[in-house]
């Protein structure tokens, strides 16, 4: 088992990165003279990359979470496994509430959206669209970099009281 905790303790570790990178991506779309430093147009924005990262932190986060049960999925079509791994062994047998699955669901579908990874149909929250110009995914954006947080947080503690039973 020790394999197994090293191997979750990295899938956080990489949640933790995406989350960093997220919230780094986020501050610096705001801030021009940062833009000018680092030699980017002051003009971009990197919110669609921000809702992307944030998605990776979840998927890390969870595949982390899957491991504690033993349960490491694989591709193809890994992230359709791994979320359905989630919910079935996390919030049907309500060790983790629906809320945690809807934004796992959300975030999933808003980078399917954003990456136009995948072409299947998409449940839409609320009346949101991606628009073309990207000043217009700051409020997806923090809402995504809100939902990271709140899922990492979440797991940490469920995870770091399951290694304790190990």
């Amino acid at each position: 088992m020790v394999l197994e905790v090293a191997k979750i303790k990295l899938y956080m570790e990489r949640a933790e990165n995406e989350f960093r990178s997220a919230k780094t991506l986020f501050n610096i779309s705001s801030r021009g003279e940062i833009k000018i430093k680092l030699g980017a147009n002051p003009r971009d924005t990197f919110y669609s990359s921000v809702i992307s990262h944030s998605y990776y932190a979840i998927f890390y986060a969870v595949k982390a979470l899957l491991l504690t049960k033993n349960i490491e999925t694989k591709a193809p079509a890994i992230h359709r496994k791994t979320f359905n791994a989630f919910k079935e062994k996390f919030v049907e047998t309500r060790i983790l509430n629906h809320g945690l699955l809807n934004i796992y669901q959300d975030m999933a579908i808003k980078a399917d959206e954003l990456l136009n990874i995948f072409g299947r149909e998409k449940r839409k929250r609320g009346q949101f669209t991606y628009n073309i110009i990207a000043q217009a995914n700051i409020k997806p954006a923090r809402d995504s970099l809100d939902n990271a947080k709140k899922f990492i947080t979440t797991l940490t503690q469920l995870i770091e009281r399951k290694i304790k039973l190990l």
